[in-house]
């Protein structure tokens, strides 16, 4: 794998120990224009690396470094992520500028940085994260035509076997505590509020991107029981 350096100067310095990976896509028309945005001071945003859609691979930041790529955020129990993450965003022209599927070539690019990555940092298959779920309800990417369960096949990620397995009540209290047993920012209210179909939908995008309306329904929360039951 070939890396190309085209540091940015949006970084600072790290403070806690990297245990998650966070998966994004540019939202921009092409890898120009990403390249320049994440390389541009006043823009004050920037990811470790850079994948384009012909599976180039770009170094943005360094690893030992904390880049500015997840924002306000969270995953269970903890909301500095930025400081506990390498990102990676992935060329792709996003929900505003036609949407569509991650190429080949980007993909395998992506499999072999990442288990890279997951080698040196130990970073656990839980914490192999999109940006939408550690940013509920500020972002989407990288969306639902992201296949996180070819990744998974792949050796990055989690996606269990959906087949089968638990089963839940129906209630919204049961699936509020599955999603945030998970680590999901999931409100523990019982009710089907706003924040909680935010959830839903979050969990959606990347375990049944088949249904990304925030609606809690059976196959959702069967899932989402399936995941919480993986966390000891």
């Amino acid at each position: 794998m070939r890396i190309v350096d085209q540091l940015s100067p949006n970084h600072d310095a790290r403070m806690g120990a990297i245990d998650m990976l966070i998966l994004h896509y540019t939202g921009m028309l092409d890898c120009a224009a990403a390249l320049a945005r994440l390389t541009d001071p006043s823009a004050k945003v920037s990811a470790h690396y850079l994948i384009g859609e012909d599976g180039a691979v770009f170094r943005l930041v360094p690893e030992e470094r904390r880049a500015w790529h997840a924002g306000v955020s969270y995953w269970a129990g903890r909301r500095d992520i930025n400081d506990l993450s390498i990102g990676i965003e992935l060329v792709n022209p996003g929900h505003e500028f036609g949407y569509h599927d991650f190429p080949p070539p980007q993909m395998e690019a992506l499999v072999a940085l990442a288990i890279d990555i997951r080698q040196r940092h130990r970073i656990p298959d839980r914490c192999v994260l999109g940006h939408s779920d550690v940013a509920i309800g500020r972002k989407q990417d990288p969306g639902e035509r992201f296949d996180w369960r070819w990744l998974a096949r792949r050796g990055i990620g989690l996606w269990p076997d959906f087949g089968g397995g638990s089963t839940r009540s129906g209630s919204i209290a049961e699936l509020q505590r599955d999603l945030a047993k998970f680590g999901y920012d999931c409100p523990q209210t019982g009710i089907a509020d706003e924040a909680t179909r935010a959830a839903v939908r979050a969990f959606q995008l990347h375990f049944r991107p088949d249904r990304c309306d925030g609606t809690a329904d059976d196959e959702t929360r069967r899932r989402a029981a399936v995941l919480a039951a993986t966390v000891v």
